[in-house]
């Protein structure tokens, strides 16, 4: 029993947050990178909160785009070979991934063993397993978390940024996962820990669109869109 309508035959996962430990090594890169940015313009720190509602499961340049507008900053947009001490939108957000992927070699990647546990029990019961995320560096993290294994398609911020497609809250990078396995949308259940993961799940019409509370907002992850909301994926093996 692995807690989903009959219906169901792919699980479509987020990444940092829902597979692995990653997404506070996220936060806390780019709160460093974001605080420097706003100590030189005399405001006040990044927050939580900010993380939640303008970065958190966003591509990356999408979040140091929304996150400095909310703040009144607007810097050129610059281009991808900007220097990672440019303060261009594409320089800021190059100073982030070089520290989180700094922070990755450092601490290593540790999966949830829940996720292990519900990544197991899904292949077993014969359901499509897809890899949903904004990240560029999906490749390394899985890798490093052992999870490489249990993954049928991938959909991350390269083939984002190389297909233009538009990321969360926007459903395309589901909808393409989808694709990629063969299922309609309502044939597949999406699992995220971040809000606008969420909100794409509802608004992209998939069957079933489960919260991961990693963050201490149950509340939130049901008013974007999920259909049910669990502390760990191991929880839904307790669902009869």
């Amino acid at each position: 029993m692995i807690g989903l309508p009959a219906t169901i035959t792919a699980c479509l996962f987020d990444l940092d947050g829902v597979l692995t430990s990653t997404a506070s090594l996220h936060r806390a890169a780019w709160k460093r990178t974001f605080d420097e940015v706003l100590a030189r313009h005399g405001d006040t720190p990044f927050t939580d909160e900010d993380y939640a509602t303008y970065v958190d499961g966003r591509p990356r340049l999408d979040g140091v785009r929304a996150f400095l507008a909310s703040r009144s900053l607007d810097p050129p947009e610059g281009g991808p070979d900007d220097p990672p001490d440019a303060e261009t939108v594409h320089g800021i957000g190059t100073r982030k991934n070089d520290l989180v992927m700094r922070l990755i070699d450092e601490t290593g990647v540790t999966p949830f063993p829940g996720s292990v546990r519900y990544l197991t029990a899904v292949r077993e019961a014969g359901l499509a397993i897809g890899v949903v995320t904004s990240s560029a560096n999906a490749v390394h993290v899985l890798g490093a978390a052992g999870l490489d294994g249990y993954v049928q398609a991938r959909v991350d911020g390269v083939t984002i940024a190389g297909e233009g497609l538009r990321g969360k809250p926007a459903p395309d990078s589901f909808l393409v996962c989808a694709r990629q396995l063969g299922v309609a949308p309502e044939a597949a259940a999406v699992f995220e820990d971040a809000l606008a993961g969420v909100e794409a799940g509802r608004t992209g019409g998939f069957g079933h669109v489960v919260g991961v509370d990693r963050a201490g907002q149950p509340a939130a992850l049901r008013e974007h869109g999920a259909d049910v909301v669990v502390a760990d994926l191991a929880d839904l093996l307790e669902v009869p």
